[in-house]
């Protein structure tokens, strides 16, 4: 009886000692090929930022609003172009017209640090949509 026992129980130790890890290692490997072939793939907007310039006076640079094509975003994510109120669904055909008006000018963008980021991205894909190349974002300092 002791015999079978400790038979017994040594069948159970090898099986709970061999952890059979290849489906694991499949998986990781399959995880890692496909972040292989998509990373290439995806796109990243790029911001190039304006050189600082090398003056020991620190005066903060006066923005003017001399582009015909103006954009603001408010804290409450409200989006005025021109200083007229606008709907985001709007927006799309309203910079279309003024692509046709004004095909060289670089539409200005002033963005309420307190709006949500998900508004500035719906108005650069309005933009690019609209086909202009270009947007100057200006941040207003406290």
């Amino acid at each position: 009886m002791k015999k079978m026992r400790l038979s017994a129980l040594k069948a159970d130790v090898s099986e709970e000692m061999n952890i059979n890890l290849t489906p694991l290692i499949d998986v990781v490997f399959v995880v890692l090929i496909m972040f292989i072939i998509i990373a290439p793939m995806l796109e990243i907007d790029k911001v190039q930022l304006a050189a600082s310039s090398q003056k020991e006076n620190k005066e903060i640079a006066v923005v003017q609003e001399d582009s015909p094509v103006t954009i603001h975003v408010h804290a409450d994510n409200s989006i005025y172009l021109n200083k007229k109120l606008i709907l985001e669904k709007e927006l799309i055909s309203l910079l279309r017209q003024a692509k046709q008006l004004y095909p060289k000018k670089i539409p200005q963008l002033f963005h309420d640090k307190k709006a949500q980021f998900g508004t500035y991205q719906t108005v650069k894909n309005a933009v690019e949509t609209a086909g202009f190349e270009q947007l100057d974002v200006i941040l207003q300092p406290e």
